[in-house]
């Protein structure tokens, strides 16, 4: 069996591979062939489906349950402040530098030795990796196409920077477009109904309101108007008002239930660009939050969102690197960070029974 420091040097190359690879999300192929090639190099029999990637251990025993083990190749665009190449892929003082080096590649790399590392003796549970795409954009051809084609899933490992702390809650998603309605007129005369000051009330509910239930991890539903459209031109009262409204949801409510209870507490029109995203939590009675604790880790709630708001099963949120770099320039991930990521999830769960 190969060594930590064998895995970790390997999965360094794979990602400076990686970065050098252009994998803005929707356009990941160049970047799912390399890795698939990388795969199947290595003697693992790949799965693919679109840019998604994934692996199936050998041990099929029937009654086993299943343990997934999930990252994503994909990247945003690169920040405009960025004072390096951000293709290039460099090693300087123990720092591997470039884009999507930290998020999510770090994790990705460290989740797929630890895959192999496991998977050389039996455990208590099978084992699938896969490789996503589109994470960033939550796109419909990422996780959420492939999720019917791995059958049930008992539990999820996702691979997103963290500090190698666990992230046992994760706000979910909503974007209202919501539309306040008036009566056009001359604004030189008293007439007409003015759509902005028809909205104002909504606006300030959605700046005010608390709902009832909060979350130990995530704390209260949070709401904010981000963006507002009215009128035509000066002297005319405007007959329309529009506004939209970026809703983080936390793990007490379900998207749907929360849609609900907006729209029946302001007078707009509110219309959901979807209700996909949804919030989610892990009990922390569960053994892998059992197994993270006697291992020292720290439990937090994340407010960033990532392919758990994708997945109907229990899932956790843990991995090398920093949220903090996530989307900056000049994104960097230690070498250690990398070593020391694969070492706590084989310690996480080697041997763990669920």
């Amino acid at each position: 069996m190969a060594t930590i420091e064998q895995y970790t040097s390997e999965s360094v190359e794979l990602l400076r591979k990686m970065i050098a690879t252009p994998s803005v999300s929707r356009d990941e192929s160049a970047v799912a062939d390399l890795i698939q090639e990388w795969m199947t190099s290595k003697g693992l029999n790949v799965n693919r489906k679109g840019n998604n990637l994934w692996l199936c251990s050998e041990d099929c025993e029937n009654g086993k349950p299943v343990v997934l083990l999930n990252s994503h190749i994909d990247t945003v665009k690169p920040a405009a402040g960025y004072t390096r190449d951000p293709f290039a892929a460099t090693i300087e003082n123990g720092r591997l530098y470039g884009l999507g080096s930290n998020d999510a590649g770090g994790p990705m790399v460290s989740l797929l030795a630890a895959y192999r590392y496991l998977t050389q003796t039996e455990q208590p549970y099978r084992l699938i990796y896969l490789a996503s795409c589109e994470e960033e954009v939550s796109g419909r051809g990422g996780i959420e196409s492939v999720i019917p084609d791995l059958g049930k899933i008992d539990l999820a490992i996702v691979g997103e920077p963290t500090k190698m702390q666990m992230a046992v809650a994760e706000k979910g998603l909503m974007v209202l477009d919501c539309v306040a309605h008036g009566k056009s007129g001359h604004a030189a005369r008293n007439e007409g109904v003015n759509a902005i000051y028809e909205a104002l009330p909504g606006i300030e509910w959605f700046r005010t309101h608390r709902f009832e239930r909060e979350s130990p991890f995530l704390g209260p539903v949070k709401m904010s108007v981000t963006q507002i459209e009215a009128g035509t031109q000066h002297n005319v009262v405007p007959d329309t008002c529009k506004f939209v409204v970026d809703v983080r949801v936390n793990e007490m409510y379900k998207n749907a239930e929360l849609l609900e209870l907006i729209k029946s507490s302001v007078a707009c029109d509110v219309k959901e660009r979807s209700t996909r995203l949804n919030s989610s939590a892990i009990s922390m009675d569960h053994p892998i939050v059992k197994r993270g604790g006697l291992l020292g880790l720290t439990t937090f709630g994340s407010p960033t969102m990532s392919d758990q708001a994708l997945m109907p099963f229990t899932s956790i949120k843990i991995g090398p690197g920093d949220s903090a770099r996530s989307h900056t320039a000049d994104e960097y991930i230690e070498l250690k960070e990398i070593e020391d990521g694969i070492k706590m999830y084989i310690d996480l769960l080697s041997g763990l029974n669920m």
